[in-house]
């Protein structure tokens, strides 16, 4: 029973969050504006986990994310908006019109994040940086340039399917499967490329296979993401996607812990809400943010959460092997068997 409740309690959170959530709203303490703001941090900790697959778990680094999203985004919408007219189907059509689009805009992504990283993750460092920086401004460029979608103006007229509970959804699905694949044993290629490639392919891990494995995952989750963001705003434009957006995405990872779910839940969690909380402030609002994380990072380099996770957000080596991989001499020892 202890373990069954142990094994529910993470969903048991999140049913309790929309729940507090939903009261909240039907008593009027919270707003459209505080709901919308949550929905971007949903959505932020959806692109920050998934770049933390890339650059956390796997040990690469990828600086162009929003030209995934982007891919989503537009994918989606071309899906729901232009395919389906969503705005004018049915009610009991419109849910599996948005999941949908929500799925061809993560393939589409993913399918580019294949395409991208057979060439590129043969680069390492610096170099697979400059390459992923240039295929998110190519996107963007691409984009500006096909009138159909709208072109530099943007795509209008996209109907407003997500609300808090499915971004909530997708969230939560989002960490459980990375969660789930990081102590897999995929995930343990992936933890060990990045702590030494060399080493990893001396052992027989195919390290191109599992880089573009982790790209293609990562791509995929952001596509999604992008999918719910343009049917948040119901207006998406390829400047929305610019460089900026990634480096935002950089700085969630980096300032939550590297390397750690629970960073990139808080680090995009905070730093979604800090530049809304300091609007007060103005013109400054910036210029705080931006000291507030020189700070952050002086007096704590290796993230908020520093590596580690919460309870939930980890699964017990224990319970990976019938017997402890490392138990004790004790725990190895035959039943009936007592030392002398």
């Amino acid at each position: 029973m202890k373990k069954l409740i142990k094994s529910i309690y993470p969903a048991l959170i999140v049913v309790l969050l929309y729940v507090v959530v939903t009261v909240l709203r039907s008593v009027g303490i919270l707003n459209g504006y505080y709901i919308q703001v949550m929905m971007f941090a949903g959505i932020n900790i959806m692109m920050t986990a998934s770049l933390n697959l890339v650059n956390g778990f796997t040990g690469q680094f990828c600086i162009g994310h929003a030209g995934f999203m982007s891919l989503g985004a537009y994918g989606a919408a071309v899906i729901t908006t232009m395919v389906f007219d969503g705005k004018n189907i049915p009610v009991v059509a419109q849910v599996p019109v948005f999941l949908l689009g929500l799925l061809v805009g993560g393939c589409v992504a993913a399918l580019v994040g294949v395409l991208i990283g057979m060439p590129s993750l043969k680069l390492k460092g610096d170099y697979l940086a400059i390459v992923t920086l240039a295929f998110g401004e190519i996107v963007r460029a691409i984009l500006r340039l096909i009138q159909p979608i709208g072109g530099a103006r943007g795509m209008i007229g996209i109907p407003n399917y997500s609300n808090f509970a499915w971004i909530l959804f997708f969230m939560a699905l989002t960490l459980y499967l990375l969660r789930n694949l990081i102590y897999s044993p995929y995930g343990r290629a992936f933890i060990a490329i990045r702590d030494n490639e060399i080493a990893a392919d001396a052992m027989g891990i195919n390290t191109t296979r599992y880089k573009i494995t982790s790209f293609c995952i990562a791509a995929f989750i952001a596509g999604v993401a992008g999918g719910l963001y343009a049917h948040v705003l119901a207006f998406i434009q390829p400047d929305s996607f610019s460089f900026t957006k990634s480096s935002d995405f950089l700085v969630y990872l980096y300032a939550g812990g590297s390397g750690s779910l629970t960073g990139s839940i808080l680090g995009a969690t905070l730093l979604t809400i800090l530049p809304e909380v300091l609007r007060f402030l103005a013109d400054w609002r910036l210029a705080v943010y931006a000291a507030i994380l020189v700070i952050v990072m002086l007096y704590r380099s290796e993230g908020l959460c520093g590596g580690k996770e919460v309870p939930f957000m980890r699964i017990s080596r224990a319970s990976l092997y019938e017997t402890p991989l490392f138990g004790s001499k004790k725990d190895k020892e035959p039943a009936g068997v007592s030392k002398s």
